[in-house]
C-alpha cells in the first residue's frame, strides 16, 4: 500500500501552515503539516462528530484514537475541562502537532502519546468514551481494531462514537459494532457521513 497519513514517519517533505477554526464555540489557532489528515481545515466528518457528541454519564477519560493533529480531542479537552482526554496516533508528526496545538491554545488536561490504534493505551485508567474519525485508508481490519480495542477498554456505560462515510463502510461498521457492544444508534446522518454511538454494558 502506498503510504498514507496513518503511517509512523510521513516521508514527504514537511510544510508547516497555520489556521484558526471555531469547534464547541472556542476558537483554536491549529498548527497542521504535509503528511496529516485534513491539514487545510478540520473536516467535515471530524465537525458533524464534535458537534453530535454527547458525555456518558460514566466516570473515566475520553479518549481520541488517530488524533491527528488534535481538533477532536482538543476541542473535547476546552469543552470538558473536568476530565482528562487522552490522544493517541501512530504518525508522529501529528503526534507533534497535537502537542504544539495543546500548548498553543492553553489546554493543559490532555495525555498526547504514540500508540498504534489502542495497543499502548493506559489499562489502569477508566475509559467512559472512545471518540475516533477512523483512518479509511489504512484499510478495515486496522479501523475494525479500533473498534474491537475500545470495547476492551470502555467501562460500563462507556461508548465508542465514530464518523464514517456510508461509502467507505458505515453500514459494515454498524454490523460488526452490533455484534460487539450492547447497543447501537445511528444518531445522526448528514452529508454521507453517519455518526454511530456504541454502547457498552
Amino acid at each position: 500500500m502506498s503510504e498514507h497519513y496513518y503511517s509512523n514517519q510521513p516521508k514527504v517533505e514537511s510544510k508547516p501552515q497555520h489556521f484558526q477554526f471555531t469547534l464547541l464555540g472556542h476558537t483554536f489557532t491549529f498548527e497542521t503539516d504535509a503528511g496529516v489528515f485534513s491539514k487545510s481545515e478540520v473536516d467535515f466528518g471530524s465537525r458533524v462528530l464534535i458537534d453530535a457528541f454527547e458525555l456518558p454519564d460514566v466516570t473515566g477519560d475520553i479518549l481520541d484514537v488517530g488524533c491527528g493533529y488534535g481538533p477532536i480531542g482538543l476541542s473535547m479537552a476546552k469543552t470538558y475541562p473536568e476530565h482528562q482526554v487522552q490522544m493517541v496516533d501512530v504518525n508522529e508528526r501529528a503526534l507533534q502537532l497535537s502537542k504544539k496545538n495543546a500548548e498553543r491554545n492553553g489546554i493543559q488536561n490532555v495525555r498526547i502519546y504514540p500508540s498504534d490504534g489502542l495497543s499502548a493505551v493506559q489499562k489502569n485508567r477508566p475509559i467512559a468514551a472512545v471518540i475516533t474519525n477512523p483512518p479509511i485508508r489504512a484499510g478495515k481490519d486496522t479501523v475494525f481494531r479500533f473498534y474491537q480495542g475500545a470495547y476492551e477498554l470502555l467501562v460500563s456505560g462507556g461508548e465508542l462514537w465514530v464518523v464514517i462515510q456510508k461509502k467507505q463502510g458505515a453500514p459494515s461498521t454498524v454490523a460488526y459494532l452490533e455484534d460487539l457492544f450492547a447497543s447501537v444508534e445511528v444518531v445522526e446522518k448528514k452529508k454521507g457521513y453517519w455518526i454511530i454511538k456504541a454502547e457498552k454494558k
